[in-house]
């Protein structure tokens, strides 16, 4: 894998995530907590989201072929799945594909928050995982290949973490405004 396509890899991986614009949903699912609780769901969200994109970077692949499922299809149907988010962007609305009504509520009311649902599915859902999957089947099964992905990886896991530490911060200087105009 050549750094051109590790740069397209990681700055697809961080529009599909988007941490900034998840800032939102992250205060509101952190809400009255104090401020290491709040630091603990950063955290557990960065730590889920490292480790469900590195286990699909490596057995993404595997896991389609169990169920017969080629990587042409999966990139389609991966394809179709990030237009509707992309849509769902445009529209200024979380997607049905990032987090349901059910999930939206049971953040509000579950302390394991950092895992279900910022770390799945918001940041690493449907897209995100898709994404790995189809990365990797790029690096053509190389192993070495596969493990450059971890740089992208690793980078909007930190990202994650970053920004729902500072996420107060940001919220106030941005105002809602300013994040849904980062968000697009």
């Amino acid at each position: 894998m050549d750094m051109l396509e590790l740069i397209k890899a990681t700055l697809a991986l961080f529009a599909i995530v988007d941490p900034v614009g998840v800032i939102p949903i992250f205060l509101l699912a952190t809400h009255g907590y104090t401020l290491t609780q709040s630091r603990s769901a950063a955290r557990i969200a960065a730590l889920t989201v490292l480790g469900v994109l590195t286990l699909f970077t490596f057995l993404g692949q595997p896991m389609l072929a169990v169920f017969g499922i080629r990587l042409a299809s999966f990139s389609v149907a991966g394809g179709l799945l990030l237009l509707l988010l992309a849509l769902s962007m445009v529209q200024a609305r979380v997607s049905p594909q990032r987090q349901t009504e059910d999930e939206a509520v049971e953040a509000e009311e579950k302390d394991a928050v950092g895992v279900v649902p910022l770390g799945i599915p918001l940041l690493a859902g449907p897209g995100a995982i898709t994404h790995m999957i189809v990365a990797a089947g790029a690096a053509k099964g190389e192993v070495l290949h596969q493990a450059a992905l971890l740089v992208p990886v690793a980078l909007v896991a930190l990202s994650v973490w970053l920004s729902f530490r500072a996420a107060p911060a940001i919220a106030r200087q941005l105002g809602k405004t300013g994040i849904h105009v980062v968000t697009r």
